[in-house]
């Protein structure tokens, strides 16, 4: 092989493979995750999470259109993760009640072990993203409400008796990631936080 030839390979470029550039799209997510809860949607720019990543702003452009998609993107992920937490106990072969608490503790278990997740899904307030931000929790909420009105009949369930239970998981999460405790730590009063709300339903 003679040095022309050495020369045109060394500047090949090889196509991404779809594994990789999953993996480099999750690596962004997660970054953006951080500056935006650290920072606040305002506080961060595309540059800056191209600067934290060590790549060029365009890497970023590659894969979102504008920082606004890429928010949505975190968005939907989390709250799909959410959802899949919700449906394995909705699959589990157990009484409605003994779903009724383990759907309540996979709540709680979820926000206080991503807390970040849960900031960027629930806490973040932008008025430049209102919109885009209430479609998750809406969608997420009325899933969580299905789940809870299969369990124990909406004749049980008031649509403000549905709704305070949600702000009830709601509080205890948000309380206990300000506390930045552990999941294992708490455990015992999250059981107890869900024996309590599931005494409110009559089942």
């Amino acid at each position: 092989m003679n040095s022309g030839q050495l020369i045109q390979e060394a500047f090949i470029i090889s196509p991404r493979k779809p594994v990789d550039q999953q993996l480099e799209r999750n690596t962004i997510l997660n970054v953006a995750r951080d500056l935006f809860v650290e920072k606040g949607y305002r506080g961060v720019s595309m540059r800056q999470i191209a600067a934290t990543l060590n790549v060029s702003h365009g890497a970023i452009y590659y894969h979102f259109q504008n920082k606004a998609s890429l928010l949505y993107s975190i968005v939907a992920e989390d709250f799909s993760l959410l959802d899949q937490e919700l449906e394995k106990v909705m699959n589990m072969g157990i009484s409605d009640k003994e779903k009724l608490i383990e759907i309540f503790m996979a709540y709680i278990k979820f926000g206080v072990t991503h807390s970040k997740h849960y900031e960027i899904m629930f806490l973040i307030k932008d008025e430049n993203i209102n919109t885009l931000m209430n479609r998750g929790p809406n969608e997420s909420y009325e899933k969580f409400a299905k789940a809870v009105y299969q369990l124990c009949g909406p004749q049980v369930l008031t649509p403000q008796k549905m709704w305070s239970i949600f702000l009830s998981l709601h509080g205890f999460v948000t309380h206990y990631i300000k506390c930045e405790e552990t999941f294992e730590n708490i455990k015992g009063i999250a059981t107890s936080h869900a024996e309590f709300i599931l005494t409110t339903i009559e089942i």
